[in-house]
């Protein structure tokens, strides 16, 4: 069912519960403190809740205690800080003390593509799980958020009713995250839904007042957030199949842009065109190095692996494409800075040998620091591979991106990325990248050659600049 909030009406069927722990209202821990976890802890804390956030990484807690985010995400600083000082939030590495805490516990650790194959690494949902069963003394609602293949709730079940005594009554819910790194916050505060998997009413109940804060938030502020309650299995796909149209859909236009290329069309004029169609929209129609980060290389292929495990395989095998369109974009990238340098490419592609390049960008999109999966952190290894003396330059994202590739060299700010480069790769769409002057750019390099790879750059300033300029799937 679906049940808009605020409505005219009472909401039905979600039954009031009180939070066995006796509080006023449910007591939280988030289980797992890197990117998903640590946001919704101090977004919950800022919520109102009483919230406990539990990791084994013993220095990661101590440095969220002490008010330092460990990662970057626009403004969750400010609310960490106000919210340990408020005495709503705190860190912890003991697993006993987050069971005795909590009311709710969502499971937040990550779900990496397994080393042997395509599926989900669930090694971490069952270490968080089993660890927290076995201290659990009273009834409590253990809530997985992770992405996960379908049919994890019922096996998170069992391992439950295997660490915990049946008197307890300890039930499972899941309830999927949305968040969008650069605006994670908001996505908390005010998600655009809220989807829980339960097979009870206590359990709809809890979960109804862990979010309640949520639901009193819009109502503040005049806006509804729907609540979809559904099975476990609908609840785990959701994420999924989200995650699988968003990759599609960029894709796409990225197939779109091959085209392009060999036509002579305009990727970026093709996509506003079919984006005014409102039975398709224009986000996530922007054609360049494709996507990236932590969550949807690796779950589409869990996807498909988990169809396959489920006699579904063939629904899925258009995701393969979608993965091979996608890769296929970083390649793209050389060929087009082959072309600006004059360099041929042989059968092991082109060779690099005596250029700089500069690359501006490491993360998989702006305002974040997170490189994994990130191409355009790829596309620069490609091109060190191949021979070029490679700069990098991103505002957020260096260290980690020295952490994941030391052989590069990162540079300190824009300009010094590109003093002296033959050619400049624009891979991540950081403001400062769309807004940079080519005049000044032009007085630093040695060749105003410019790749760029999110068709973020005016390519009439560059060009006007003297700037021999490349897009992707553009004239």
């Amino acid at each position: 069912m679906t049940i808009p909030y605020p409505n005219s009406q009472p909401v039905p069927a979600i039954a009031a519960v009180s939070p066995p722990s006796g509080a006023a209202r449910p007591r939280v821990t988030f289980l797992g403190t890197g990117y998903l976890g640590a946001t919704y802890a101090i977004c919950y804390a800022e919520l109102g809740y009483e919230v406990l956030g539990f990791d084994v990484d013993a220095d990661k807690i101590a440095k969220l205690n002490a008010g330092e985010v460990p990662i970057h995400e626009p403004g969750l600083d400010e609310l960490l800080r106000r919210n340990l000082a408020a005495g709503r939030l705190r860190f912890s590495t003991d697993i006993a003390e987050t069971a005795d805490f909590g009311d709710v516990h969502f499971i937040c650790v990550g779900t990496p593509q397994r080393a042997d194959g395509m599926g989900a690494d669930l090694s971490y949902v069952e270490a968080s799980v089993t660890g927290l069963a076995q201290h659990l003394t009273r009834k409590s609602l253990i809530v997985g958020k992770s992405t996960v293949p379908v049919g994890t709730a019922e096996w998170v079940e069992q391992l439950v009713g295997k660490h915990t005594p049946a008197d307890l009554g300890v039930e499972v819910a899941w309830s999927p995250e949305f968040l969008q790194e650069g605006f994670a916050v908001d996505d908390v505060l005010r998600p655009n839904r809220i989807v829980v998997g339960v097979k009870s009413e206590w359990a709809n109940g809890m979960l109804y007042a862990a979010h309640k804060g949520v639901f009193d938030l819009a109502a503040t502020e005049d806006r509804e957030v729907p609540l979809v309650v559904t099975d476990f299995a609908t609840a785990e796909l959701v994420k999924v199949a989200a995650n699988a149209f968003l990759a599609t859909k960029i894709s796409f236009i990225n197939a779109m842009a091959e085209v392009c290329e060999v036509a002579g069309g305009d990727v970026t004029q093709l996509a506003r065109a079919i984006g005014y169609d409102p039975r398709i929209g224009n986000r996530f129609l922007q054609a360049g190095l494709g996507f990236g980060g932590a969550c949807l290389p690796k779950d589409i292929r869990a996807f498909q692996a988990r169809a396959q495990e489920l006699g579904a395989g063939e629904a899925l095998r258009f995701l393969h494409e979608v993965d091979l369109i996608n890769l296929r974009r970083r390649t793209r990238v050389l060929q087009l800075s082959a072309d600006l340098l004059g360099r041929r490419s042989g059968p092991a592609g082109p060779d690099f040998s005596g250029t700089r390049i500069a690359v501006l960008g490491a993360t998989f999109k702006p305002n974040t620091d997170d490189v994994r999966d990130a191409p355009a952190l790829a596309v620069a290894g490609l091109l060190h591979k191949a021979g070029a003396d490679v700069h990098v330059y991103d505002p957020q994202g260096a260290e980690n991106a020295r952490r994941a590739m030391p052989e590069l060299s990162y540079e300190a700010s824009m300009a010094d990325a590109v003093t002296g480069a033959d050619l400049v790769c624009v891979l991540t769409e950081w403001a400062d990248f769309r807004n940079a002057d080519p005049v000044a750019l032009g007085e630093l390099v040695a060749g105003r050659r410019v790749v760029d790879g999110r068709n973020c750059l005016d390519a009439t300033l560059w060009t006007q600049a003297g700037w021999d300029y490349r897009g992707m799937g553009r004239p």
